[in-house]
């Protein structure tokens, strides 16, 4: 699993990226961050893998995470086949070239990485992602995919035994994910998810504060004014619900 708590990102002394975001994921949950450009998601997603360091707040998680960025690197000079070798060994898990045929890869495995297509280095990234089995990170998957290699990504993603925290601006289709928006939150305001609202969703949408609220699943998203945060909270978990992450 992963748990994000009050992760802060700067970059020098530019502006936030990212302020007092709270998030956890459970083993075989799907997290799809949603927000505009700008808004962090790819600095969180890093964040999340341990690629980059927050500047502010803590974070745990397992210790056999995947990520996948959305760029691969290029000028890898491993094969394929070893490439996929390697990872697995530092996992500590058998090599699993069967997702790389799931995926519909069709380039020399033998050959060298930097000279696979787009879209053949995207399912070796992928495969080798898939590896982890605890935390899997992937920054706009589906990107360079044909569509049927994108069908078994979603079937792949969503069958995980692992925490999954993805984004996808092509929103396929991936039963049972839950969204977490990114900058949604008005000048001001905090944006609170919930978990478990059921019938109390009409309830919390009329509590004094909430500017917006929506369902999610089973739970819900609700935008409150600056000031009114902890009164909302409160009234949440005293009708049953739990809470999954509040943010600035």
């Amino acid at each position: 699993m992963v748990r994000l708590d009050r992760i802060g990102k700067r970059y020098g002394r530019g502006p936030w990226v990212l302020r007092d975001v709270s998030l956890a994921v459970e083993p075989g949950e799907v997290v799809v961050l949603r927000g505009g450009n700008g808004a962090g998601k790819s600095t969180l997603l890093r964040i999340a893998a341990g690629v980059t360091a927050p500047t502010n707040g803590r974070v745990s998680r397992g210790a056999s995470v995947g990520y996948a960025p959305e760029r691969f690197p290029t000028g890898v000079k491993l094969s394929a086949r070893d490439y996929l070798r390697h990872l697995a060994a530092v996992r500590g898990v058998p090599v699993r070239w069967e997702l790389t045929e799931a995926l519909g890869f069709v380039g020399d495995p033998d050959a060298p990485m930097a000279t696979l297509s787009k879209g053949n280095a995207q399912k070796i990234a992928l495969a080798q992602a898939l590896h982890a089995t605890d935390l899997l990170v992937l920054d706009e998957p589906w990107s360079g995919l044909d569509a049927a290699a994108s069908a078994v990504l979603g079937e792949l993603v969503t069958s995980s035994r692992t925490a999954v925290v993805l984004t996808d601006h092509h929103g396929h289709d991936l039963p049972g994910a839950r969204e977490v928006a990114l900058g949604a939150a008005r000048p001001g305001g905090v944006v609170i998810e919930l978990d478990r609202v059921g019938e109390a969703f009409a309830l919390i949408s009329a509590l004094e504060g909430v500017f917006a609220a929506h369902e999610v699943g089973g739970g819900a998203r609700v935008e409150v004014r600056a000031g009114f945060s902890d009164g909302v909270l409160a009234e949440a978990l005293r009708l049953g619900c739990s809470v999954r992450s509040v943010r600035s």
